[in-house]
């Protein structure tokens, strides 16, 4: 097994050597951002590349993207409302129409017919319909002399109203999303799909070609595509906006641009809140995951059965451990946060220069104080609220059935965000999904995470007793998940209907132990929410402001799971000597096979090696790029000036690990399936010739 970083990290010290050179900020010609597109990078790409999107490009490739609802990126590639991910953020719908008869991620799925199109059991793709920028009126919502507390309810009330008459009015699903970390809300409404059939899937040794081993590297060999396709009142949608495909595919050195939802990066944090993800953080969280990722491989080692139900779930844990690893790695070495220290000094010295700064002066004491407050509170949020104690999808029903019924009586200005009425339909699809809920699988996860509640928290804490019930954890895990009756929607909406009565008498045992738990977990969201969410937020908008007088607003926010536009070049590079060419070919995957003996994760599919004479083997497969990219933009489009599909991401490599933080694209590459390929195996290998004329256009 390939280590998970190289030893001597000489793409790390190279990385290194060009942040000091450009004191962070990013060197001018560098294709970094992951820019609005309410804001796009039109300066840039006219100073470097010669080439100004039109209001109507722009538009048309925002409404050609979707945003998968299990995390994950794609697009509409077809008149007839085909999309295109990859297997690995179609594998959620995969794995939940699979039965133990039939295993759609290993042996792949294809609907000759419109008949044959399997729809999805909790699938809601979106489409970004307009952004509004809605910060005056959430700012004007705090009124000076707020304490904290006062503040964030403030905030709240507005933004879920914000949402409420956005969704009244237009109908759309409507999110008020924090930029700049509260320097800029924007509202953004999206078409919500939710009738997504699936169509084509290719086997997982193709998808996933080298496993683990092979993951954040490269040269990769991967056919990591999944198509969907939507309805709308029973029919096949005809969308307007739409990609083409490029006959030629991505071309070495060409201007390429991706469309996609990066997950969260912490670029614009301060030094003393990177410290904090260094040193708390990020351990804290790969000790979870190592620890689950642990579990499910001695589950899935137990039987074919076994493995089939937790893939999916190990797959998650496995690629998460591994970008965690290198983020960390990043953070970890001296010379980067030197960087970042460096140019945090910079800003803050120009803000003590400025007497119109005057107010953003203590915003970074502000943050360290925020930080040393969620220190206090680190293991019970970490527990409770965000769930680590009960690794359970029986207790996550349970905990939004009784949170359901409480915020649902309340006033909608007054909910939780995730209880706002403009979001309660998405809600409940996941509520109420169809989807397999495997007990044996529930009792080896909530066994281990209550096990884990008591190593962090105290065997004899009295919170943990109460929950524990005088039990171990395996007794009590079995308990639970044998006595309750939430497998069964039906129950489910029963509760649901019911509202706080229902819930209040009922003796189901799930419920019974979220009602005990919500109190005083409630409490410990309260805390954070008022003094650390809120004054980092408060804090952030300071230092935002500051950034914008001094260094203009041509810029972008960290990620949040919103589309974005990045852009780059096709280009290859250089590793410990080796010059890397920018694209691999589909014969290539069959010396990499025989390179590793042709065993698991190195063999290829049987139709892969029986059509293998087919093949034009110089076909391109994978490609990498200088677009910056991260976790989430998955399935995103790849294409070319002419907004035409020349690819579609699925990976980045290891020196892309570091992009949370810090961006260069001197050695850090996004890697891509080239399109040229996809139309080649769809014809060639899987005889699926009418997807590949929807691609092209020839039906």
């Amino acid at each position: 097994m390939a280590p998970l970083i190289p030893r001597q990290k000489p793409w790390l010290v190279l990385l290194l050597v060009c942040l000091l050179l450009s004191n962070v900020a990013g060197l001018a010609s560098a294709d970094e951002g992951m820019w609005l597109f309410n804001q796009p990078p039109r300066k840039q790409l006219r100073e470097k590349y010669g080439f100004d999107p039109s209001d109507r490009w722009l538009e048309h490739l925002q409404k050609s993207a979707v945003r998968f609802n299990s995390g994950g990126s794609g697009s509409f590639v077809s008149s007839t409302g085909l999309v295109m991910t990859n297997h690995h953020v179609g594998a959620d719908c995969l794995q939940k129409l699979s039965t133990p008869d039939k295993d759609l991620v290993k042996i792949g799925f294809f609907a000759h017919t419109r008949d044959e199109e399997v729809k999805c059991v909790d699938l809601e793709l979106n489409v970004l319909v307009n952004i509004e920028d809605v910060t005056e009126r959430v700012n004007a919502a705090v009124k000076p002399g707020m304490d904290p507390a006062a503040a964030q309810q403030a905030r709240r009330a507005v933004r879920n109203t914000i949402e409420k008459e956005s969704f009244d009015k237009t109908g759309l699903r409507s999110d008020v999303v924090t930029l700049f970390q509260g320097g800029r809300y924007n509202l953004y409404r999206y078409k919500k799909y939710t009738d997504v059939r699936l169509v084509f899937a290719p086997e997982k040794e193709i998808a996933f070609f080298g496993g683990d081993p092979d993951n954040f590297e490269y040269p990769r060999y991967d056919l990591d595509i999944c198509f969907f396709r939507v309805y709308e009142n029973g029919q096949p949608l005809q969308p307007e906006h739409y990609l083409h495909w490029s006959k030629a595919g991505a071309i070495e050195d060409e201007l390429i641009f991706v469309a996609g939802h990066p997950g969260r990066t912490d670029r614009l944090n301060t030094v003393a809140h990177l410290e904090f993800l260094r040193d708390r953080v990020f351990p804290q969280l790969l000790n979870t995951i190592r620890r689950r990722e642990v579990l499910l491989k001695t589950y899935s080692d137990r039987g074919l059965e076994n493995a089939r139900r937790a893939q999916d779930d190990l797959f998650g844990y496995q690629n998460t451990r591994k970008a965690r690893l290198g983020g960390l790695a990043g953070l970890q070495d001296p010379s980067i946060m030197e960087a970042k220290r460096k140019a945090e000094r910079s800003l803050r010295q120009a803000v003590t220069n400025d007497p119109k700064l005057r107010d953003a002066r203590d915003a970074w004491d502000e943050v360290s104080a925020a930080l040393a407050a969620w220190a206090q509170i680190y293991t019970d949020h970490e527990l409770y609220e965000r769930g680590a104690a009960f690794n359970s999808e029986l207790f996550h029903i349970a905990r939004m059935l009784v949170r359901l019924a409480d915020e649902t009586a309340k006033p909608n200005p007054d909910r939780l965000r995730e209880y706002a009425e403009a979001g309660l339909d998405s809600l409940k699809q996941q509520l109420f999904s169809e989807a397999p809920i495997f007990p044996d699988l529930e009792i080896v996860k909530l066994t281990d995470s209550l096990g884990y509640l008591m190593e962090r928290a105290g065997a004899e804490n009295p919170f943990v007793i109460q929950i524990l019930a005088n039990s171990s954890p395996a007794q009590r895990a079995s308990q639970l998940v044998s006595g309750t009756r939430l497998a069964d929607v039906a129950f489910r909406k029963q509760l649901a209907e019911g509202g706080k009565s229902a819930i209040e008498s009922s003796d189901d045992p799930m419920i019974s132990l979220a009602r005990v738990v919500d109190g005083p977990v409630r409490k410990v969201r309260k805390t954070y929410e008022d003094k650390i969410e809120e004054p980092l937020r408060q804090a952030y908008a300071k230092v935002a402001k500051a950034r914008f007088a001094i260094e203009g607003e041509n810029t972008y926010p960290d990620a949040t799971f919103t589309l974005r536009l990045a852009y780059g070049q096709v280009k290859g590079y250089e590793e410990q000597g080796q010059k890397l060419p920018p694209w691999t070919t589909m014969g290539g995957s069959y010396k990499h096979a025989a390179d590793h003996g042709s065993v698991p994760p190195f063999e290829l599919p049987p139709r892969w090696q029986k059509d293998k004479d087919k093949l034009a083997l110089e076909t391109p497969l994978n490609f990498v790029s200088t677009a910056d990219i991260i976790g989430g933009n998955s399935g995103s489009p790849v294409v070319n000036r002419n907004g035409e599909l020349v690819g579609i991401i699925f990976d980045g490599n290891l020196p892309s690990l570091v992009l949370d933080f810090v961006y260069t694209d001197h050695v850090a590459r996004a890697i891509s399936v080239h399109s040229s390929s996809i139309v080649e195996a769809l014809r060639k290998i899987y005889s699926a010739s009418d997807i590949a004329d929807e691609l092209v256009g020839m039906n």
